[in-house]
């Protein structure tokens, strides 16, 4: 099959001086976006990256991230978006767990990847983006472009099986597992939103989630660009920077995760931005209560809010709530994509009657291909043809899916995914912690913030406060501990196991 990055140079041949990015005063047509991808990928193959090698994107939302996404592929090597929320140990296990070649980032996280960095056996070049590198070791991004000016590099021919990127996400184990999405996944999505939502040329997407998610990336951007139109992307999320650039770019459509759809919401001057160039919204994450569903039709005339369900397994959207039933389904996710199947299996693998309740199941060609160096995992999660979610819910009489509970233990915070045991791990390696387990707590802003349960050890019981500097210390911020509950001993089950779900319903008490 074509490589997704030929898809620029149809564009640049149909319509070279549309415009394809922007951000701020920055402005990209297709043909200097076309030109600045091809200089790219020459300048990564004179890095020495080959096909199949992994090329790390430590970067906030900015035009380079695009044209690396083109880039890399186009030679026939692999991306891996890396959350710059993470810290430095969780950076260095996923880049040396896939093994990547070269890094590039932004200036302010430098001197954290050159800590880590003699730890990187793989890691051959090191490439900073925007003013011209100082610290050694370092090649800078314009410098590379300048060396290779006018360079042409035909994409090469790929099969539907091969990577096309690496994105690691958080699971129920202690360590983040690295998707392997293929080019046939990445295809059937972007054919699916763009038969789906009818996308155009005449469309324009707002970014203002982070590119490492498959929200901010694939909900719909890349469909968008495949489909000629054209992408805003801001550099982190500002609720009055969506509402000015709706107004001022004409945006057609955007992914908020629940936290961004309540900030929006509460602009104090909402009504005064026109906001009518909105068609549809993307949503997902958790249900989104009525009142909220309202108050967003009504701030966004004449859009609807398409509730979604998807994971980084699937490139994301595998069901979108219809216009036509976003209030009379209210609560569920909607129906599936096209070439997208949705079942519901009880604990045995069978399929449950409609309307009760079981695991999430999904198969089609968007499905990823399995998990990066782990074989145990993959064989877990597909079966029998099927990708097994570990989401609970179930199907009315009409295919409409509903959630009724996420992947065990998740937290799922300012719609960033935190997996308990990688919050638990930390905490078992303080001296004075004898066990350790971490629930979601609700949260007006952030949906959910984990909370921790601590028994210490006897004679070793220390304050909340080091427990907390001691997780800030090992952890990204968003997954410390908002609150440490001291307790004499975990609720278990006969067969040891701790019940999370007596944890979840305990109410705070004191001072965290």
């Amino acid at each position: 099959m074509d490589n997704f990055a030929s898809i620029l140079d149809y564009h640049a041949g149909q319509r070279p001086e549309a415009v394809a990015v922007v951000q701020d005063q920055r402005r990209l047509t297709v043909r200097a976006l076309h030109r600045r991808v091809n200089e790219l990928a020459d300048a990564l193959t004179g890095l020495g990256v080959r096909r199949g090698d992994i090329v790390g994107l430590l970067l906030y939302n900015r035009p380079e991230f695009l044209e690396l996404v083109y880039a890399v592929n186009r030679i026939g090597a692999v991306f891996l978006p890396l959350n710059y929320r993470l810290s430095g140990d969780e950076w260095q296990y996923i880049l040396d767990h896939s093994r990547a070649k070269v890094i590039v980032t932004e200036p302010e996280f430098v001197p954290a990847v050159d800590r880590i960095a003699t730890a990187l056996a793989a890691l051959d070049n090191r490439v900073q983006v925007g003013e011209s590198p100082t610290a050694p070791g370092w090649s800078g991004y314009n410098d590379l472009l300048a060396r290779h000016r006018d360079a042409v590099v035909e994409p090469v021919d790929v099969e539907p099986g091969d990577l096309q990127r690496l994105m690691y996400t958080s699971g129920t184990t202690s360590r983040p597992k690295g998707v392997c999405i293929t080019y046939g996944n990445l295809q059937a999505k972007n054919l699916a939103h763009i038969v789906h939502f009818g996308l155009t040329a005449a469309d324009t997407t707002l970014v203002c989630g982070p590119l490492y998610h498959v929200g901010g990336l694939d909900m719909p951007a890349l469909g968008v660009l495949y489909a000629g139109g054209s992408v805003v992307l801001h550099r982190k999320f500002d609720p009055v920077g969506v509402l000015r650039a709706i107004e001022e770019q004409r945006v057609t459509n955007l992914w908020l995760a629940p936290a961004m759809v309540n900030s929006v919401l509460e602009v104090p001057d909402r009504e005064s931005y026109d906001t009518s160039s909105v068609r549809f919204i993307l949503g997902g994450g958790e249900k989104t209560p009525e009142p909220v569903l309202r108050r967003v039709m009504t701030a966004f005339p004449n859009a609807w809010f398409a509730d979604a369900y998807g994971l980084t397994e699937t490139v994301s959207g595998d069901t979108f709530l219809d216009r036509e039933h976003c209030l009379s389904k209210l609560g569920s996710v909607g129906r599936p994509v096209p070439h997208t199947r949705v079942r519901i299996v009880d604990h045995k693998d069978r399929e449950a009657p409609v309307g009760e309740f079981g695991e999430i199941t999904l198969r089609g060609p968007k499905v990823f291909a399995g998990y990066w160096r782990d074989e145990k995992a993959t064989a877990a999660a597909l079966r029998d043809g099927w990708f097994h979610t570990g989401d609970i819910g179930h199907l009315d009489e009409d295919g409409f899916l509903y959630i009724d509970d996420r992947k065990k233990d998740m937290i799922v915070s300012g719609g960033e995914n935190i997996a308990t045991p990688e919050v638990e791990r930390v905490l078992y390696d303080h001296p004075a912690v004898l066990e350790a387990a971490v629930v979601g707590l609700a949260h007006s802003r952030w949906g959910e913030v984990p909370r921790a349960f601590v028994v210490f050890r006897p004679d070793m019981k220390v304050e909340a406060e080091e427990l907390r500097e001691f997780c800030q210390a090992r952890l990204a911020k968003f997954k410390v501990p908002a609150r440490f509950e001291i307790v004499d001993e975990l609720p278990r089950t006969p067969s040891g196991k701790v019940l999370k779900r007596n944890l979840r319903n305990l109410p705070t008490e004191g001072k965290a």
